[in-house]
C-alpha cells in the first residue's frame, strides 16, 4: 500500500468511544507503545503468545506496523492502539482474521497496560470497536477468548454483552503452551449498550 493510502486508510479508521479515542497504530507511537509494553512485561505475559527476543525494538515494530498495513488493504485485519482523553497510550484491540461469505464474522484479541487496567478503557474501547465491526465492516459476528483463569477478560467480555458459548481444549499456544480457553461470541443485532457504562477491565 502506498503511503498516501495508508494515511487515507488511517484516516478513515478512527473511532471514538467515551473517554477514549482508537485508531491504527503509526511509527510514531513506537515510544509510548515499547515503554507501555516493557512496563507491563509480568503482567501481560501470562496471557499472550511468547514474545519474541526483539519483540520491543524499532526494526519489529516497524515490522508489525507492516503486517498491520497488509491486514488492512487486504480487509483481513483492523487494529487499534487505546488512547485515554489525553492522547496516552492505555491498549490495543485488533479485529483479525476477518471471514466473508457465509460468515461475515471476524475475532476479536485485545491488551492494556497495567496501570490503566480496570479503569473502564478497553470495555468502552471494545464497544467501539464492535460498532465499527457490525456497521462499518457489516459483519454478523464477533467473537474472543479468554483463558479460563483470566477473570477479568471473563468478566468484561460478558459485561459489554458476549455470551459464553464454550470451551476449546489447547486452543492457543500462551506463553510457551497450549492453553485451553473459554470462547465467546456478540451477534449484530445483540449489541445494545448504555454508552455511559463505565465497567472496569
Amino acid at each position: 500500500m502506498a503511503l498516501l493510502d495508508w494515511m487515507a486508510a488511517d484516516a478513515a479508521l478512527v473511532l471514538e468511544g467515551e473517554g477514549v479515542r482508537l485508531r491504527p497504530p503509526r511509527m510514531g507511537d513506537f515510544l509510548q507503545w515499547s515503554t507501555l509494553r516493557e512496563r507491563s512485561r509480568d503482567f501481560l505475559q501470562p496471557w499472550e503468545p511468547a514474545w519474541p527476543v526483539d519483540d520491543l525494538t524499532r526494526p519489529a515494530f516497524r515490522r508489525r506496523l507492516g503486517a498491520y498495513s497488509r491486514d488492512i488493504e487486504t480487509g483481513q485485519g483492523y487494529p487499534f492502539f487505546i488512547f485515554a482523553e489525553d492522547e496516552v497510550l492505555v491498549g490495543g484491540i485488533t479485529l483479525s482474521n476477518v471471514r466473508r461469505g457465509v460468515a461475515q464474522a471476524a475475532t476479536m484479541g485485545y491488551w492494556v497496560g497495567q496501570q490503566y487496567a480496570r479503569k473502564g478503557y478497553v470495555s468502552r474501547g471494545v464497544k467501539a470497536v464492535c460498532r465499527f465491526g457490525f456497521d462499518k465492516l457489516r459483519l454478523h459476528r464477533i467473537e474472543a477468548a479468554c483463558l479460563p483463569s483470566n477473570i477479568p477478560s471473563r468478566d468484561l467480555l460478558l459485561k459489554v454483552g458476549f455470551s459464553l458459548e464454550g470451551k476449546a481444549r489447547a486452543y492457543l499456544k500462551i506463553n510457551g503452551a497450549w492453553r485451553d480457553h473459554l470462547l465467546f461470541g456478540l451477534i449484530d443485532d445483540e449489541a445494545g449498550w448504555d454508552d455511559n457504562t463505565t465497567s472496569g477491565d
